[in-house]
C-alpha cells in the first residue's frame, strides 16, 4: 500500500504558489499531469512534486508488475473540525479526495 495526494488536489491548487490553499476552481490540466514545482519567496524551486492520473498510475503499476486490489480516496471524517493540512481546507476536503491510498501486489513471477 501507499499513500499519495489526490490528482484532484493538485489541479485545484492556483498556479501562483503564494495562492494556496486549494479551491473548487481547476487551475492545470489533467491530462498530460507530471511535474509540479513549487517556488519560494525568491521564485527558486524549493520542492518538486510528482503525480499521475488515475490511468496513466494503473499503466505504470501493471507495466511494473503490480496488481491493483483497490484504490482508497479519503475523506475526513464527519465530526472533523479542525484543518489537519493548511493547504486543502476541510470544506474542500469534504466535497472531493485531496488524498489516496493505493492498495498493491506485487505479481508472482515466473519461475
Amino acid at each position: 500500500m501507499f499513500e499519495t495526494g489526490s490528482p484532484l488536489v493538485m489541479l485545484c491548487y492556483p498556479t501562483d504558489d503564494d495562492e494556496a490553499p486549494a479551491d473548487p476552481q481547476l487551475h492545470r490540466d489533467y491530462f498530460g499531469m507530471h511535474r509540479f514545482d513549487w517556488h519560494d519567496e525568491k521564485g527558486v524551486v524549493d520542492a518538486v512534486e510528482y503525480h499521475l492520473g488515475h490511468g496513466d498510475m494503473i499503466r505504470l503499476l501493471r507495466s511494473c508488475g503490480f496488481e491493483i486490489e483497490d484504490l482508497l480516496e479519503l475523506r475526513p471524517p464527519p465530526d472533523a473540525v479542525v484543518e489537519t493540512d493548511p493547504y486543502i481546507p476541510l470544506a474542500w476536503a469534504r466535497r472531493w479526495p485531496s488524498a489516496e491510498i493505493w492498495k498493491v501486489r506485487m505479481l508472482r513471477q515466473r519461475p
